[in-house]
């Protein structure tokens, strides 16, 4: 194996796990390694290691395409510009783009689960991303993460303070995963070397309730917590109420609507067949996150 890797978004949670992962699981040499940022001075510690850092900045597309230069596999984690419509969208179709002239040879993009059948608010960039990849001719690898079990953390200790939790989920399952186990499962997709394209869904082992989450975490923390229904509408007045922006208001509801609809309903065992593993349970991600829990 002797491509090149690049990861864009090398400084955010997910691009950091998988370059960890990339170096310490799969032994991956560091000077096989791009890792491409905005910002490629908080890399200092992946080039003490060896690992080739760059800048990309996913608005200015010549950051691009000089960053992506000598990359063999691409993997393009999606951005978090999620507060003006359509920009993920053009940053995303920009780095395709930039794919493209830079002769990139495989292309991976982490999206979401059944994104052209979902009510999630920004479900049509993840699949514009899709289809921009699919038409750009480069083979490719599309990893779906599922909702992560660490997207809990930012309202579960204020539920647990109040003791109640207010979901618009109407009793619909999720499957969630963690975002140490997608990175896992992405690491070792990029490291394969694998050329055929492939989609793969990334969940946990089952789908669960809201109510299922709030009975596990109020047995690990030895809090009460009550799972209090609503309706869209009075959810979102209630996330207003807490201070959030109108952007992630609309993420929160339709997220909440898409798991009522049944549509975060979906189990594979993709984790397993990129990783050879179990992903990691509720109970356990919960138990390692005590601390986090109770604030």
């Amino acid at each position: 194996m002797s491509s090149t890797l690049l990861v864009t978004g090398a400084a955010g949670q997910l691009g950091q796990r998988v370059i960890h992962h990339l170096l310490e699981t799969y032994k991956v040499a560091p000077g096989r390694i791009i890792a491409a940022t905005r910002s490629p001075e908080k890399l200092a510690d992946l080039a003490a290691k060896g690992v080739i850092t760059r800048k990309a900045d996913f608005d200015d597309a010549d950051t691009l395409l000089a960053a992506f230069t000598g990359g063999d596999r691409l993997l393009i984690i999606s951005t978090d510009a999620l507060a003006v419509p359509g920009q993920r969208l053009k940053q995303h179709t920009a780095a395709v783009e930039a794919a493209k002239k830079a002769g990139v040879k495989h292309i991976l993009y982490t999206s979401m689960p059944a994104p052209e059948d979902s009510l999630v608010s920004f479900a049509p960039d993840h699949l514009g991303t899709e289809n921009a990849i699919k038409a750009s001719g480069i083979g490719y690898t599309i990893l779906r993460d599922a909702w992560y079990f660490d997207n809990y953390l930012h309202g579960l200790p204020h539920s647990l303070e109040v003791g109640k939790w207010y979901t618009a989920t109407g009793g619909g399952r999720v499957s969630n995963i963690s975002r140490e186990d997608c990175a896992l499962a992405i690491a070792a997709a990029l490291a394969s070397d694998s050329a055929e394209s492939a989609t793969y869904t990334l969940t946990g082992s089952t789908a669960v309730t809201i109510a299922d989450v709030a009975s596990v975490v109020s047995r690990i923390t030895g809090r009460p917590l009550e799972v209090i229904d609503v309706n869209d509408e009075q959810l979102a007045a209630g996330l207003t109420g807490a201070g959030l922006p109108p952007f992630v208001v609309d993420m929160l509801v339709s997220a909440d609507a898409n798991i009522r609809a049944g549509k975060f309903d979906i189990l594979t065992n993709d984790f397993n067949k990129l990783t050879g593993k179990e992903p990691q349970t509720l109970r356990s991600f919960f138990e390692e996150h005590k601390a986090a829990l109770l604030g």
